[in-house]
Order: C-alpha cells, then sequence, then structure tokens
C-alpha cells in the first residue's frame, strides 16, 4: 500500500508540473502555443512600465485596467535602462546608474508590474538592451567600458548625427567590458524572485519571452553582431529553460547600411521567433502633411515588406513572427493631443486585418502598435521630454506626442478592442 501512496503522489506531482510547463508560451511548427491552443494577440508597447511600477503605481493600475478593457493583454516593455541621474537624452531615473549599481526601487516596480499583469492574464515580453540611447542601453555600456567617455547623440542634440551613433553603439558587440556589463546585467535579471509574489521571473509565465535588444543594428560589426546574437540567446537559455527569447529586430529596413539580414539574424536556434519592424513615415514612404498622395504608395511599399518578412519566417525558417513595432503620427503631423487620427485609424485597420488574414495561413503571429500613453499627457505638444514630465508612448528622445495613443482617443480605441476581440476567436 505504501509503494501505491508514494506512486500517486509522484504522478500527482508529474501531473502539476506538467500542467505548469504547459502555462509557458511555446513554440510549435511555427505558431506560438499557449494552454496547447495557438496563441495570437494584438498587443502594444508599454516600455515605461517598469518606472510607473516604482513611482505612480495607481497610474500603472489604472493603465493596465484600460488596457485589459481593450482586449490588450501582450506588452513589450523594458526591463532595463542606464545611465546615471544626469545621463542626457534618455529615461529617467535608470535602473543601472554605474556598472554593477542598480536602483532597487526601479526592481521593485518591475516585481510590482508583472504581478499586476498576472492578476489580468497578461504577458510581457522583456527587453533587456537597447541599441538607441533614449534607455541608455549599448551607448552606455560602451561608454562606461571606455571610461565614461562621451556619446555622439543623435537628433535632437546639438550637432547630432545619426551615423555617428550608431557606428558608436555598434562598438558594444566588439568591446569586452561592455559585453560583459551586459551579461552580469541578464543575470541579475533572469535569476531576480518577485518581491511582490515570490515567484521567480525564469518560474513566471506571465513573460512570454525574454527580448536581447531594442532594434539591434549590425554597423559594420555583422560577424561580431551575428556572433552575439546567438551567444546571448544560449546564455539567457542556459539560465532559462522555461522562456522563449527573440533578438527585436527591425528586419530588413531600406537602410541596408545597418548590416542586418533578417534571416541569417533569425537563424540561431537560441532565437525562437522572429521579430520585425515597420515605419513608413520614419522610412520617409508617408508624409502626413500630404497624406492623400503618399499613404496609398506607402501601403503598397509597406505590403510587400510585410510579405517578405512572413515568407521567410514561415517557408525558410518555419518561426512564429511578430510585427512588434508601427505607428504613424496623428493627421497632419499634429502633436496636439485632440488632433484627428483619420490615417492613424486606416492604417491600424490595415495593419490588423493583415495580422489576422496571415495568421491563418502563415506564421504571422501579433502585433505590437506603438505605442500606449494612456492618460500621460506631453509637458507641452511637441516638448522635449525632462525628468518629471508624465511618462508616455513616445521615447525621451523623440518629440513628446508624436505616437502615443491616449485613453481619449476613442476611434483608435475602438479599433484596437475589435480586433482584439477578433483574433482571440
Amino acid at each position: 500500500m505504501k509503494s501505491i501512496k508514494y506512486i500517486l503522489i509522484a504522478l500527482i506531482i508529474m501531473s502539476v508540473q506538467s500542467i505548469h510547463s504547459q502555462e509557458f508560451i511555446k513554440v510549435e511548427n511555427g505558431k506560438f502555443i499557449k494552454n496547447g491552443q495557438t496563441y495570437k494577440y494584438i498587443g502594444t508597447n508599454f516600455w515605461y512600465g517598469m518606472n510607473l511600477g516604482a513611482f505612480d503605481q495607481e497610474r500603472l493600475v489604472r493603465e493596465l485596467n484600460r488596457l485589459e478593457d481593450l482586449g490588450v493583454k501582450n506588452l513589450r516593455l523594458m526591463a532595463s535602462s542606464e545611465g546615471d541621474e544626469n545621463g542626457e537624452w534618455r529615461l529617467q531615473p535608470c535602473l543601472q546608474t554605474a556598472p554593477g549599481v542598480f536602483n532597487e526601487e526601479l526592481l521593485v516596480g518591475l516585481d510590482f508590474l508583472l504581478n499586476e499583469m498576472k492578476k489580468r492574464d497578461m504577458l510581457g515580453v522583456m527587453c533587456l538592451n537597447n541599441f538607441w540611447p533614449w534607455s541608455g542601453g549599448m551607448s552606455q555600456y560602451v561608454s562606461w567600458a571606455n571610461s565614461n567617455e562621451a556619446i555622439p547623440f543623435p537628433p535632437p542634440a546639438k550637432d547630432g548625427d545619426w551615423r555617428k551613433y550608431q557606428e558608436y553603439s555598434a562598438q558594444f558587440y566588439t568591446n569586452t567590458q561592455a559585453l560583459q556589463y551586459f551579461n552580469e546585467l541578464i543575470g541579475l535579471i533572469v535569476n531576480r524572485k518577485n518581491t511582490v509574489n515570490h515567484i521567480a521571473y525564469k518560474n513566471d509565465p506571465t513573460i512570454m519571452a525574454w527580448q536581447l535588444a531594442n532594434e539591434p543594428e549590425g554597423i559594420n560589426q555583422e560577424e561580431a553582431y551575428r556572433k552575439w546574437l546567438h551567444e546571448t540567446a544560449k546564455y539567457i537559455k542556459s539560465l532559462d529553460a522555461n522562456h522563449l527569447v527573440s533578438i527585436g529586430s527591425e528586419g530588413n529596413t531600406p537602410f541596408p547600411q545597418t548590416s542586418n539580414n533578417f534571416e541569417k539574424d533569425h537563424q540561431s536556434k537560441y532565437i525562437d521567433y522572429c521579430t520585425f519592424h515597420l515605419w513608413i513615415q520614419n522610412w520617409g514612404l508617408y508624409d502626413p502633411l500630404n497624406p492623400e498622395e503618399t499613404y496609398k504608395t506607402a501601403i503598397v511599399k509597406a505590403d510587400k515588406y510585410i510579405k517578405n518578412h512572413v515568407d521567410i519566417a514561415t517557408k525558410v525558417l518555419n518561426k512564429p513572427i511578430v510585427l512588434e513595432e508601427f505607428g504613424i503620427s496623428r493627421d497632419f503631423n499634429s502633436y496636439e493631443s485632440n488632433a484627428l487620427t483619420n490615417y492613424r485609424d486606416t492604417y491600424y485597420k490595415y495593419i490588423f486585418n493583415k495580422v489576422l488574414s496571415l495568421s491563418k495561413e502563415e506564421n504571422l503571429a501579433g502585433a505590437n502598435f506603438w505605442a500606449w500613453a494612456g492618460e500621460g499627457r506631453p509637458r507641452i505638444p511637441k516638448a522635449v521630454w525632462k525628468t518629471g514630465d508624465d511618462l508616455i508612448g513616445d521615447p525621451p528622445h523623440e518629440f513628446q506626442g508624436w505616437y502615443s495613443v491616449y485613453d481619449t482617443d476613442e476611434s483608435t480605441k475602438l479599433i484596437i478592442q475589435e480586433f482584439c476581440k477578433l483574433i482571440s476567436e
């Protein structure tokens, strides 16, 4: 009898473990799987959630409730930020204020955010680094490794030059000290235990995936860049066998000098799914000051761009693919929060319909619009962000109010709500 009792206990434990393991998002035959079912979604970028969790928990709860009401349950988050309190052109305060020196209040804020998301059955994509300066990221690691040398910031910084900044940030891939600093950050975050619910991050199904960086580019460092993708993904997997890993890639943008190659970049077996971004306005395909002539041609090019990436993910790599950044300004490029959003609404419908149709026969699994601002507002329209201003969808290196979706954008919210419902059916 005793042996039967032990066998039953063992079976129960195995059953519980099996159920627990099924809670994590998996990849099977090019699809996301959640609890045995194909998982598709309409989500948002909510990159500043950790800071709200630390310094404005009441607003964070309100924003999560608003998103839940819309049916948005997939959030792309920044799980790191770097720079001291005097750091320019970035989110403040930062999580890592010097190499190996972390703001525990922000870590607890991330704990709080994940716990609140868990209550709402939301999933988070945790971005761990950034090619661009608005959260510190690679350029800050390079600066630290080179004795706090000055970073050549891009526009709107005075005399800013995009190419100089990109080349500087890409030094990260070959700077041993910078890479070590980042790996220490990875170990800290991936191995963290939530102080609110006492669940280790690596055991928390609220986390859908770890993401290597926001829009990493190869810039004259193609081999080192691709080696970094593979080895960093492998390192994360060695720490955490439960969660997916993605790059945060823009894809094959119209600018070949990035040295990115969507197919090659995603070939590593440690990278579970593909990501790409689509910026018809930033790339000069759509002019909001001349929308009637440029919108239709921009959509033709966007359609081709989407198809090319989805074809590679589906037919070559057989991995799921997510369009995790897209957006355009309010009508006529207005930064006023009450300006019309007719073209934005039309564009959102186009993107969401593409996701719906391609998710049926191809591997396109979701889209995250850029970005949710909720009740936050710029100090003044088109302001340059300063410490103490509301955190909204536009990061600190961009003029505030550009792409933000506000809680008062009723027509846009109805479209988001409609397609969240459709994709979950």
